[in-house]
């Protein structure tokens, strides 16, 4: 039987959404984009139907994850409350199967699904769909590694990686429609380095490669990096103004084979390797795996510290509490400690231990609620860890009674609760 994975946050959809498929497919249901991702790379569903408008994680970004976690096209309807011919655009500008408006009459639902499974062999079948990425034309993640790795095992070369800087700036200030158009600018400006014996593609997101076959010097490399980083910054001073501040550029790890390696997997590896220096070392610039050479400095460089500003700042803050992973809250936790201890400030730690999964994403958002923009949650398994800022014990106690107020239907043994005052 052929599997359905349906995504969306309002309960009362999914319940319909699967009243209405269960009929003839089996249906697997996710709330958010996150539990989807989950559920999709252990079932493998044949279509997945995702609302648009999603917290946290929306259709499109779903869409794109998935699609970079696995190497063939991923069938994806879109479904949406919203009227404009906006959002259904760009739905197929990205590659989805089809688009269907709220609400949608169950019969019409599922006839459009039906027509999906029908053609999704023949969609399957087709080669540049397999193999190209749809938006921008290169290769995708999965060709890219299949034809690379056959001309680096027969001809010498270099792989880079190229990987666009500060692009979700362009995103979070400009929106998602003319970071596209930046994205697009920079897919340009690689084919523009590479000849047609040279291959090129997208990995994911931001991140290319490309293989330029039987270039063995450094300098034709830096060469390259030079031009895609000042040919970007005049295009965007451009596209997005002469004010833009926000500073482009592109980082390019590389590595030659056969020198490093023939194998795609190791080369790849190692201009990651390579990669990561320059972006340890200012970004913009390039380093070639295997030689103690500097990053090549270029025109895009951040000048001033409103640029510096930008990076190192949150965009688009909402007004509920800062949700960050464990690694982060460590480092967020020892900073406080140090201030508490400097300014003898509030400092109050939160632990709530959840013994049930289908609990956690109820008691999380009680949680939100409750709390201050100011306050930092994480999560570690069962234990959800709370830093509330400048507060006493007795608001501390407050927080506590007002979450677990709400969670009337939950017993105590369900969730437990431990508090430290910290300064």
């Amino acid at each position: 039987m052929r599997k359905i994975l349906i995504v969306d946050d309002e309960e009362i959809m999914l319940l319909l959404a699967r009243r209405t498929l269960s009929q003839k497919y089996k249906v697997f249901t996710a709330k958010s984009g996150a539990e989807a991702i989950k559920i999709f790379e252990v079932q493998k569903p044949d279509l997945v139907l995702s609302d648009l408008m999603m917290p946290e994680m929306d259709g499109y970004e779903l869409h794109q994850i998935l699609q970079e976690k696995i190497s063939e096209p991923v069938p994806m309807m879109f479904m949406t409350a919203d009227e404009s011919d906006d959002s259904e655009s760009k739905g197929f500008a990205i590659g989805a199967a089809d688009y269907i408006r709220k609400p949608w009459k169950a019969d019409v639902l599922l006839k459009r699904v039906d027509n999906i499974m029908d053609n999704l062999d023949k969609i399957r079948g087709l080669t540049a769909a397999a193999s190209t990425d749809p938006m921008t034309g290169l290769l995708n993640k999965a060709s890219s590694q299949k034809q690379i790795g056959e001309l680096a095992a027969k001809s010498p070369g270099a792989l880079l990686m190229i990987d666009l800087d500060s692009f979700k700036l362009v995103n979070d200030i400009y929106g998602h429609g003319m970071g596209d158009g930046i994205l697009i600018s920079l897919v340009e400006l690689i084919k523009k380095i590479i000849r047609a014996e040279d291959l090129a593609g997208r990995m994911g997101g931001d991140e290319f490669v490309a293989y330029l076959k039987d270039v063995r010097d450094e300098k034709i490399l830096q060469e390259k990096t030079i031009f895609l980083n000042e040919e970007l910054v005049a295009f965007a001073k451009k596209y997005l103004g002469a004010d833009m501040q926000i500073p482009l550029g592109v980082s390019v790890g590389a590595v030659f084979a056969p020198d490093e390696g023939t194998d795609f997997a190791e080369l790849y590896k190692k201009a990651d390797s390579a990669l990561y220096e320059v972006k340890q070392h200012g970004k913009h610039g390039l380093a070639v795996y295997g030689l103690h050479n500097q990053a090549v400095k270029t025109s895009a460089k951040v000048e001033k510290l409103s640029q510096m500003r930008m990076i190192l700042g949150e965009r688009n803050i909402g007004e509920q509490a800062y949700f960050v992973d464990f690694e982060n809250f460590k480092i967020i936790y020892r900073l406080l400690l140090r201030m508490a201890n400097v300014y003898r400030k509030g400092l109050q730690l939160m632990q709530f231990t959840v013994k049930s999964e289908e609990l956690s994403a109820s008691f999380k958002e009680e949680l939100f609620k409750s709390l201050r923009k100011s306050d930092c949650i994480t999560q570690s398994g069962s234990k959800i860890l709370v830093l509330l800022m400048e507060a006493t014990a007795e608001e501390c106690e407050e927080v506590k009674d007002r979450i677990f107020s709400q969670l009337k239907n939950f017993s105590s043994d369900q969730i437990t609760f431990e508090s430290e005052k910290i300064f």
